[in-house]
């Protein structure tokens, strides 16, 4: 039962990154890929009527932590409260700017609230990279399974390793040109005309930077986690999920150079999903390993909820999920095509 959460919450999360994940994209993209007033209108509304709702996925990641592995959730939360009030800022800025942009007509008012929506995406990317760079690297955790980290320090990986090192920076980085390639192939499939060619355009520029980060961080997280080497090791089967994450990877460069959008999207999709589950097992069965002493990590047996309430939560996880799902679809099915300038969510 602890294995099926984790892998619930796991998928979870792979879902927030994929769809959450463009409209971030979206946001990094589109003071370069829009260069006028309607063309931002365009960017905009391609994600104008899913991008709250794919904020849900974060919320139900973050309440399945609560009840299927509580002590996970009262560590990291803890632990990395600074970034965590940095991240939630940021979203609150992403979504204001949305909402105020249009409020007042304004060649000062519209530029001022583009950047915020710019900045905010980039910096979301950044951050979220670098807390997955710090769960794969591990955390200085004690005897009672808590830990603080500043926001850096040295630079350096250890017991006195900050947010930010030379590990994590390269993980954030990596984390921002997905969402970028991600979002920018998104707007090319919502958009048409001069935003659709550039969006095109950035996204396989940017593709060339994402291919050499990807070899980049894989090399360094071998290195900075050992248990990386030894789960695969002995596990060899679950070389599965970096050989998707490759499929993805090449998928989006073939179909980029063809202008096949839907392809070339759902290939950056794969993508993202092929390297959270390559972290996600390599990792297995730490939810939080620790360094330098891994005997204090944080596995899926020792902060799972007891069995009752897991059995409990699950029958009503899923309806809850088929619903979510219900939603999703219909959705994305009443609001697919392109967008126009007519339209206003």
């Amino acid at each position: 039962m602890e294995t099926l959460w984790f892998c619930l919450v796991a998928v979870m999360l792979a879902a927030y990154v994929v769809f959450d994940g463009f409209d971030i994209g979206a946001g990094i993209v589109h003071m370069f890929v829009a260069r006028t007033n309607d063309e931002r209108r365009q960017v905009l509304l391609s994600i104008g009527p899913v991008w709250d709702g794919n904020e849900v996925w974060l919320l139900a990641a973050g309440g399945t932590l609560y009840f299927a592995f509580p002590p996970l959730y009262s560590s990291s939360f803890s632990g990395f409260y600074l970034p965590l009030m940095m991240v939630l800022w940021l979203l609150i800025l992403r979504g204001i700017s949305i909402e105020f942009r249009n409020h007042i007509d304004s060649p000062i008012w519209q530029p001022l609230w583009d950047r915020v929506f710019a900045g905010a995406s980039a910096l979301l990317a950044i951050f979220f990279g670098a807390a997955l760079g710090n769960v794969v690297r591990g955390v200085p955790l004690d005897a009672t399974g808590f830990f603080f980290l500043p926001m850096w320090t040295d630079f350096q990986p250890g017991e006195q390793a900050g947010i930010l090192d030379w590990y994590t920076i390269p993980v954030g980085l990596a984390a921002f040109f997905t969402l970028a390639v991600h979002g920018a192939f998104w707007v090319s499939l919502k958009t048409g005309g001069a935003v659709q060619m550039r969006s095109r355009a950035a996204a396989l520029s940017l593709w060339r930077v994402l291919a050499g980060l990807t070899v980049l961080i894989t090399i360094l997280s071998f290195r900075i986690q050992p248990h990386l080497g030894e789960q695969y090791g002995q596990r060899p089967w679950g070389l599965l999920f970096p050989a998707i994450g490759l499929a993805g990877l090449f998928g989006m460069r073939f179909y980029g150079n063809r202008r096949n959008d839907l392809a070339a999207f759902l290939a950056s999709s794969l993508f993202i999903v092929g390297m959270l589950t390559s972290a996600t097992f390599g990792l297995f069965p730490y939810v939080l390993p620790a360094t330098p002493d891994p005997s204090l990590s944080l596995t899926v047996y020792n902060s799972a909820a007891p069995q009752y309430g897991l059995k409990v939560g699950l029958a009503w996880w899923i309806p809850g999920m088929m619903l979510v799902a219900g939603y999703f679809i219909f959705t994305y099915r009443h609001f697919a095509g392109k967008v126009s300038l007519d339209q206003e969510y």
